[in-house]
């Protein structure tokens, strides 16, 4: 008989405030915040900021936090709500409310306000390479933004649970689940999805996505499918923003600009699919990019007003490598035709730099207009701050500042546009100065205080004099290849410099709050890398210093709730309620239960000249759980109180080495006392004993008591499980690569256990002490027995070293992590794999099981604790190595170029044509193709579209059968219906299975099916249609089916006819379709109408009689009137 065991699910993930930059693995984003509510840079978005500009607004940001979004209350530095996606395994096997092991790249924030579709929607891009749309009701929005007490974090859904399914958690139970059900969007295959942004520009329910394979993806979010991709970058996308289909743009393009690392900005017109424009002249990567309407604070932003619409100003910002801040302005026509008149005088007037000059296209939608720099004299953190890329680019929800953030800085700065009239004062005063600077220089060549000309010299050039003036009119020498006119307005001609925001820690990314202080000042929330969120303040200068750049003020810092380094060590209490996870200078106690961090205690020891931190790397509860022990790579050993979170004792120098381990040996039912032993790398095994300080505070204090000397470092040492003290045992890993086995009572030599080829990093007893698991550097995992030393089995699986192990109380099952980011449950009995857990996106460094097994935490290098729980769903070893095995060819097979659509259909016309040239190919290449590719979800949506059609026919051909008998007998009886189809016929099944499958992978679906089936296919739909089912989707799969197979239809000459009737019945049914859904658009739009114009009608309910205000309007009380009169007539 098989054996079988329970399933662990990873349930849950906490101790990550912000998880951009933690890990290699997951790639960097610029949009890694954002506020729920309140961002959206559009006119509606900014009459609801007014409104919200008062401090009674509350908007909690979101942050990326690995697996889940996680929103916070800035006002009480607390998280507010989680944000996840369950996993469905291959197979169907588990639970199907797993976290999902992906990472969360970026996110954005849309707000819906049209329609019954009301709420918030965000989108998610993610490291396997999907897009997941999550929306949030208005109900819950304002729950989360309403300001409730600490207390309604459980309410709010802050803790996921797969043991308790009924209690309040972020997915739910199974029927809570299906409403938070995202939307998921596969297009960028296993590439990830690096940016991803809703167009706020006016057209609801747009979202572009950019992956790491330098595509761009334009989704549909209300018709739930891909509308097509853009082909043009060669790196990875790095941004992407819409920009608003203008009337007074000379171009008057419906437009989306997109960034890559590839150093090209790519302007696309949506409506046509194709680049129209690529700026050129960055030196690098282009890391990031915004697009905004810029509105100074003089002057007004509603919209309405002709004048206002003819002054708008839209303005790109991107940031490149070489850490210039170039500036881009829409070209309108108004705009196009004074700049080309004025380059035509320059051209007239100016005699040096004719051939540099360039003016600007009339085709061209952006024109660059100079770089935003700070001040000279700004004391920025580093000399070559300047030098470094910018990071990150936004903009404010206001559209009136702007911030920039360098890669590996602190600092952002902050940029004000400036009023039309304070601009161009301000250009004048710059030709002002220009011609001044000039005249001067001249003056002094003509007196002759200038360096003399020699002989051989160039009379015409002025290459010192010109480079003066260079610098009189702002310019470095690191200037961008672009020229431009000195008559025209620049970028910090319409720019200011405002201030500085300065972090304690280096910042990953930004956000604004869509609220405004009092005052007019600004708040900005910083990510840093140290897994901490900060909030800034930055004031309006004063009437007084008007143009003086300001300083910013840190309002608040939220960093409880996450480690700043990796976790090096988990612990439990006794009673499984609380955790300790330790890092390099940082403690934290956890309450299990509901994932809030109860204490965050600094690890330093605060002497009289400076305080000095420690890195901690083990560390254990004392019993009674009200003390925390924590050895250090400095060789201390800490003793925290966990109530007050304060040091009540070290152990200075307890080890002249680094603490690799330290294990307790609690009391027993014999011996009451509590004993400590630690491990070092000074190659020595101390025994400890636990006694009560004299003092009044009655805290625990260590006490040395035996030491063990080795003759290599120690790397870890474990008590074994024995009550008995004369059959406890000690053992102790060391540089050798072997573990020896000591009498704890009398530290007498047991065993020497020596197979492993590099050393052994974590072991662990059986609770019987009958076998002894070990795993080390060398990938390998060793049984021993107990009893003689022997080897039972030597288990490979991890492809990295292995870093802890713990056995299941009670069981010979053992846990095992690795530097490969993965989990492993073993058999120790059977010796074999039962589960392989993913999930963490960095080495995993440490384990903790629960007392019964039935959870376990993990902790790692990216400083995030998961949560795994024990699951009643059964696993099969068979089943779970078959499993493995098509992941493993599914990872292999999406390694390769997956054939997209565009690809079939191009095969498709180029069927029975002649080779062309290589050179023609590169050119005939399309520039935007279809957006889905094929998945697994696809082709098994195709396996069942197959398996429908030939249950179809094999039931037409029954139902054809029993016919034809039942005439030859002269019989009408009937044929029961087929319980394998629900009962229905066989076109009414067919079309319940195309309406099953998503209609994002509808068309790799239908591209799986052989020749055979589409016509198959063909003649059920000509069925539906016939009878008027199914009719828009019916018409979409047959366009697409002829497009696809063209050539194969148009050869077999017996799909001519059907094809002539499908026709006829698709353009029949379509113009049907479209005058039912016009004529109800008609009838709403009179029935709300007719309910504005009597809305403000008094009712009097005293009245016996109700007034009927649909009456008259052939609605459902017309009709219950009438025959509520012929009954009476009768």
């Amino acid at each position: 008989m098989q054996h079988t065991y329970l399933r662990y699910e990873c349930a849950d993930a906490f101790s990550l405030t912000c998880s951009s930059g933690s890990t290699p693995s997951v790639p960097h984003s610029s949009s890694i915040l954002a506020f729920l509510g309140g961002s959206c840079r559009n006119t509606q978005s900014k009459q609801s900021m007014r409104k919200n500009q008062g401090h009674n607004a509350n908007f909690p940001i979101l942050s990326v936090a690995g697996s889940q979004l996680i929103g916070y209350d800035l006002r009480r530095g607390e998280p507010l709500l989680k944000i996840g996606h369950r996993e469905i395994l291959s197979g169907g096997v588990g639970t199907g409310r797993a976290l999902n092991s992906s990472q969360i790249v970026c996110l954005d924030v849309s707000e819906v306000s049209d329609g019954d579709d009301q709420g918030v929607k965000v989108a998610t891009g993610w490291v396997d390479g999907s897009v997941r749309v999550f929306h949030l009701e208005p109900s819950e929005m304002s729950r989360f933004t309403s300001s409730s007490s600490s207390e309604d974090a459980t309410i709010n859904g802050l803790v996921h649970s797969l043991i308790n399914g009924q209690g309040p958690n972020f997915l739910g139970n199974s029927a809570e689940f299906a409403c938070k059900e995202p939307l998921v969007l596969n297009g960028h295959g296993s590439s990830p999805a690096q940016m991803v942004t809703f167009d706020k520009t006016g057209i609801v329910g747009r979202l572009a996505s950019g992956g790491a394979d330098g595509v761009v993806i334009l989704w549909d979010v209300i018709a739930e499918t891909g509308l097509f991709r853009l082909l043009g970058h060669r790196g990875p996308v790095t941004g992407i923003v819409f920009i608003r289909p203008n009337p007074i743009s000379s171009s008057g393009v419906d437009g989306l600009v997109t960034s890559g690392s590839d150093g090209l900005v790519k302007v696309w017109d949506l409506n046509g699919q194709c680049c129209i424009q690529t700026l050129t002249g960055h030196r690098g990567n282009v890391g990031c990019l915004d697009c905004s309407i810029v509105s100074p604070p003089g002057e007004s932003d509603e919209g309405g007003d002709e004048k206002t619409v003819a002054n708008v100003k839209w303005r790109l910002i991107t940031g490149c490598a070489d850490g210039q801040v170039r500036v881009w302005s829409v070209q309108n026509h108004k705009e196009s035709m004074v700049d080309s008149k004025a380059e035509l005088e320059m051209q007239d007037t100016e005699k040096s730099k004719n051939d540099s000059t360039h003016p600007a296209s009339d085709d061209d939608v952006f024109r660059y207009i100079g770089s935003l720099q700070p001040p000279a004299n700004l004391n920025l953190s580093t000399a070559s701050s300047n030098n470094e890329g910018v990071a990150s680019i936004h903009f404010h929800p206001n559209s009136r500042y702007v911030g920039v953030c360098r890669a590996n800085d602190r600092v952002i700065e902050i940029y004000a546009a400036r009023s039309e009239v304070e601009a161009q004062k301000k250009r004048r005063r710059r030709l002002c100065r220009r011609r001044e600077k000039k005249n001067v220089l001249a003056s002094t060549v003509d007196i002759g205080s200038a360096k003399k000309r020699g002989l051989l010299d160039d009379p015409d050039s002025d290459e010192e004099h010109h480079g003066e003036i260079e610098k009189a009119d702002g310019k470095s020498n690191n200037t961008s290849l672009l020229e431009l006119s000195h008559d025209a307005i620049k970028a910090m001609d319409e720019f200011e410099y405002r201030g500085t925001i300065r972090a304690a820690q280096k910042i990953r990314g930004f956000a604004f709050a869509p609220i405004q202080e009092r005052g007019g000042g600004i708040r900005v929330v910083l990510a840093l890398a140290t897994n901490a969120l900060e909030v800034h303040s930055l004031p309006t200068p004063s009437k007084h210093a008007l143009g003086v750049p300001v300083s910013s003020a840190k309002v608040s810092t939220l960093d409880m709730y996450g480690h700043p380094t990796g976790i090096r060590s988990v612990a439990l209490s006794s009673d499984d309620s609380m955790a300790c996870t330790v890092s390099k200078n940082m403690a934290k106690v956890w309450n299990v239960a509901n994932r809030s961090c109860l204490r965050s205690l600094a690890v330093a020891h605060s002497g009289k000249s400076a305080s000095a931190s420690y890195y901690c790397l083990c560390t254990a509860f004392l019993p009674g759980n009200t003390h925390v022990v924590i050895g250090t790579r400095e060789g201390h050993l800490i003793l925290m109180d966990v109530a007050s979170g304060d040091t009540v004792f070290t152990e200075v120098n307890a080890h002249d080495g680094a603490i690799w381990s330290l294990d307790l040996h609690r009391p027993t039912p014999n011996q009451d006392s509590t004993s400590l032993v630690t491990g070092s790398a000074d190659k020595s095994v101390k025994y400890w004993s636990i006694e009560s300080q004299k003092d009044e505070s009655r805290h625990p204090m260590l006490v040395h008591a035996r030491t063990l000397q080795m003759s290599d470092d120690v790397m870890c040492v474990r008590f074994s499980h024995s009550t008995d003290p004369t059959k406890r045992l000690i053992f102790v890993a060391s540089l050798d690569s072997t573990i020896k086995v000591f009498f704890d009572d009398s530290l007498k030599f047991f065993l020497s256990l020596y197979g492993h080829k590099l050393p052994v990093l974590a072991f662990d007893s059986s609770d019987d002490d009958t076998i002894l698991a070990s795993g080390g550097a060398d990938k390998s995992i060793k049984i021993w027995g107990l009893d003689f030393g022997d080897t039972h089995r030597t288990l490979y699986g991890h492809e990295d070293s292995i870093t802890d192990l713990k056995f299941v109380r009670r069981t010979h099952n053992f846990f095992t992590c690795s530097k490969d980011k993965t989990l492993r449950f073993w058999d120790g009995d059977r010796f074999e794999q039962i589960l392989l857990l993913n999930g963490h996106a960095s080495e995993v460094c440490a384990l903790a099981i629960s007392r019964t097994g039935a959870f376990i935490l993990s902790g790692g290098m990216d400083r995030q604790v998961r949560v795994w729980e024990r699951t009643k769903d059964i696993v099969f070893l068979d089943e779970e190595r078959e499993r493995e095995l098509e992941d493993m060819f599914d990872k292999v097979d999406g390694s390769r170029k997956d054939e997209n659509t565009a690809d079939v259909l191009l095969k498709a016309q180029k069927d029975g044509e002649e080779q062309l040239n290589a050179d023609d190919d590169e050119n005939d290449k399309p520039q935007s193709e279809a957006a889905v590719k094929q998945n697994i979800l696809s082709v098994s949506s195709g396996d069942r579209i197959m398996e429908a059609i030939e249950m179809a026919d094999k039931e037409t051909k029954e139902i054809a059968a029993f016919r034809k008998l039942q005439d030859e007998k002269g019989g009408d009886g009937q044929r029961a219906p087929n319980p394998m189809m629900f009962g229905m016929d066989p076109p009414q099944y067919l079309l319940w299975v195309l309406r099953s499958v998503k209609s994002v992978d509808l068309e790799q679906s239908l591209l799986v099916l052989p020749l055979t089936h589409v016509e198959r296919l063909m003649h059920y739909l000509i069925l539906l249609l016939r009878a008027g089912k199914g009719a828009e989707l019916c018409a979409k799969i047959s366009v697409f089916l002829i497009k696809a197979h063209l050539s194969q239809i148009v050869a077999n000459r017996t799909m001519t006819t059907p094809l002539r009737e499908l026709k006829s019945l698709v353009r029949q049914r379509t113009t049907e379709t479209r005058d039912t859904v016009g004529f109800n658009i008609a009838a709403m739009k009179i029935i709300a109408r007719i309910a504005n114009e009597r809305k403000n009608e008094r009712i009097d309910y005293g009245e016996k009689s109700m007034k009927d205000i649909w009456a008259g309007m052939g609605l459902g009380s017309d009709i219950r009137g009438r025959n509520e009169h012929k009954k009476g007539n009768k």
